[in-house]
């Protein structure tokens, strides 16, 4: 072999070598960014999970009352003219207090006819018991319970009250929540972040942005049993947030 062919094959031999080791040169600054890249990530993916509170009492806005009153009689036409008269006894008694014709609504009576029953009591005394209501839907939820207090005016008048009856329980509801929807978030949020820098803070973490969050539904209950036309306003967000060293 000549010299030119030796010196040509030492060339070929020393430029696959020097490929060869810029390739594992390449692959290695590659590996070693990629581990960093990875661990970047992961450590960029830390992060903490926590639910903010926020509660308010507002005063109920509307109310329903049923006022349910009861009678009985052998005649059913006599029966009739008693329901009748009681309706309007109430809806008087309604009218001169304070409330608007239009706040009051009567329902027809319910007849029951106990001697069609298979398992009517022979020894009851009546044939037919009915029962009828007044409802009330009222923006004056104060004079509505105020009323309330004085319905044995119309007992003294021989009007029975059904008050025990389900059906005929009051109902007070609160139409405003749309108002003080962005305010409540606001605060469940910012009682969100309060916990997780307190997490952040005990765990020696710095925190970060907010990675995702989820609103919770409104809920609206009474306050308690005897003041139900209060309410008591609750909602809870949650909020997840990126955590760093």
């Amino acid at each position: 072999m000549s010299n030119t062919a030796n010196v040509t094959h030492l060339i070929s031999i020393k430029a696959a070598a020097l490929l060869g080791l810029s390739i594992l040169i390449g692959l290695a600054v590659l590996g070693y960014q990629l581990s960093n890249a990875a661990i970047s990530v992961k450590q960029f993916e830390r992060s903490v999970s926590v639910k903010g509170l926020a509660e308010q009492e507002v005063q109920a806005d509307i109310v329903l009352w049923p006022i349910q009153f009861v009678a009985a009689d052998n005649d059913l036409q006599a029966l009739y003219v008693e329901l009748e008269r009681q309706a309007q006894l109430v809806q008087q008694f309604l009218t001169a207090n304070g409330l608007a014709d239009n706040e009051i609504t009567v329902t027809a009576p319910s007849i029951n006819d106990r001697s069609a029953q298979q398992w009517g009591n022979e020894a009851q005394k009546f044939r037919y018991a009915a029962s009828q209501t007044v409802t009330v839907y009222s923006q004056q939820v104060q004079l509505a319970r105020q009323l309330q207090a004085k319905l044995s005016q119309l007992g003294k008048q021989g009007i029975v009250f059904n008050a025990g009856n389900y059906n005929a329980q009051t109902e007070y509801i609160y139409t405003h929540l749309n108002t003080i929807k962005p305010q409540m978030i606001e605060r469940a949020t910012r009682n969100a972040r309060d916990v997780a820098e307190k997490f952040a803070k005990d765990s020696d973490s710095q925190l970060g942005k907010i990675k995702r969050a989820s609103q919770g539904q409104f809920s609206i209950t009474a306050r308690d049993k005897n003041n139900p036309q209060i309410k008591k306003v609750r909602v809870v967000s949650t909020v997840e947030y990126y955590l760093s060293d």
